[in-house]
């Protein structure tokens, strides 16, 4: 069974580097010619802006087909499925063959380390795992 898992997860890590490889980097509009824009995505609103008529030339803007399919979506690429997680208790009952944990990040620094010990003993990869050191 698990050399089926590790082909499977295999399989899904070539995929997932074969999908994002041929991935489009969608920028703000006149970003590049405009040094007080920044790079992040907004929407064009303007009546007469080239990129929302989408005149060829442009830089395409966002829609529903540039969308990555169901099989990879939620996938970290090591192979893992990604979850989010607040409390100890969101540990229980995941598989960690199957998942990998993300500790949310308005978790204060107790409950993190719970959540890393607990974790640790489940045998699940974590994905942003930051060790703090207590003080003494």
């Amino acid at each position: 069974m698990r050399g089926n898992e590790t082909m499977e997860r295999e399989k899904i890590k070539e995929l997932i580097k074969k999908i994002r490889s041929r991935k489009i980097e969608f920028l703000r509009p006149w970003s590049f010619r405009l040094k007080r824009l920044g790079e992040s995505w907004r929407k064009p609103k303007g009546l007469d802006d080239k990129h929302r008529l989408q005149v060829k030339g442009y830089r395409p803007i966002v829609k529903v087909g540039y969308r990555s399919p169901k099989k990879i979506r939620n996938i970290h690429p090591s192979g893992y499925i990604e979850k989010i997680v607040y409390r100890p208790e969101e540990l229980e009952g995941l598989d960690p063959n199957i998942y990998a944990i993300k500790i949310a990040h308005t978790v204060g620094r107790r409950k993190r380390m719970e959540i890393i010990d607990k974790a640790r003993q489940l045998g699940l990869k974590i994905l942003n795992p930051t060790i703090i050191e207590e003080v003494e």
